[in-house]
């Protein structure tokens, strides 16, 4: 579904990736981890075009995306949440949803002023599609309020929401669960699971919380200084020894 081929990004000296490959297959969460500055995040603002490699390939169902916009990207179906909250503060929870639903609003500026016709339906479905991630979510309650008056964990949870209201074909979740205690982590798991189980959508997921990773990821990809060290299911990346040198360092 994903496929990155000698992905090589360097900003400035610092070697962020070093010729990376992967693939994301299309019914699975693959977990990205690495201490920190291992260029786990690179990888996702590389693949959404945030980031424009020096070297490498990446394509998505097929059709290369390197150094395509990132507004281009999303409307293809790859679509994602950041690790510091990036909602917008002044607006509700229904407001920020609904504009996760711009490229889906195809009329011109005149039917979408007169709000008739083709312009009417558009945003009816828009809409209906925003209610029913809300209620998916479990946010219903929260549609009129404004996002920055909100708890931390529901504001991640809200971000989520954001990116799913885009239909996407993958999801890239940098570090959903940051600063989360551990009721809000249980509760943001199983979204997770329930949007890969019920709407049968891939997820690339990078986060630091190992046991979020063993308990959520089908296959786990481990990086340290931009260059992939292991690769596997959860229960050998666990007894890796680089992967333990690369956390805990060696003697």
């Amino acid at each position: 579904m994903l496929e990155i081929k000698d992905l090589s990004l360097a900003f400035g000296g610092v070697q962020a990736l070093m010729e990376l490959n992967l693939k994301v297959e299309k019914k699975e969460i693959l977990a990205v981890i690495g201490p920190n500055g291992a260029g786990k995040s690179c990888v996702l603002n590389c693949m959404n075009g945030f980031y424009h490699p020096q070297k490498g390939n990446i394509h998505f169902w097929g059709k290369e995306i390197t150094g395509m916009a990132s507004h281009k990207i999303a409307e293809l179906g790859l679509s994602r949440t950041f690790q510091n909250i990036q909602l917008y503060t002044g607006l509700s929870t229904l407001d920020n949803l609904m504009a996760a639903r711009h490229f889906h609003l195809k009329s011109c500026l005149i039917r979408g002023a007169l709000y008739f016709g083709p312009g009417l339906r558009e945003e009816i479905d828009s809409r209906i599609a925003v209610e029913r991630v809300m209620d998916f979510m479990e946010i219903e309650h929260l549609r009129r309020k404004t996002v920055d008056t909100l708890p931390y964990g529901i504001r991640k949870r809200i971000e989520l929401a954001r990116a799913l209201v885009q239909e996407p074909k993958m999801l890239l979740l940098d570090e959903p669960m940051a600063g989360m205690n551990f009721e809000e982590k249980e509760d943001m798991a199983r979204f997770i699971i329930d949007i890969f189980e019920e709407r049968n959508i891939p997820i690339v997921l990078v986060e630091h919380d190992m046991g979020v990773v063993m308990d959520l990821a089908d296959r786990i990809i481990a990086l340290d200084f931009g260059r992939k060290i292991a690769e596997g299911p959860p229960d050998e990346i666990r007894n890796n020894e680089k992967v333990i040198a690369a956390y805990l360092g060696e003697d």
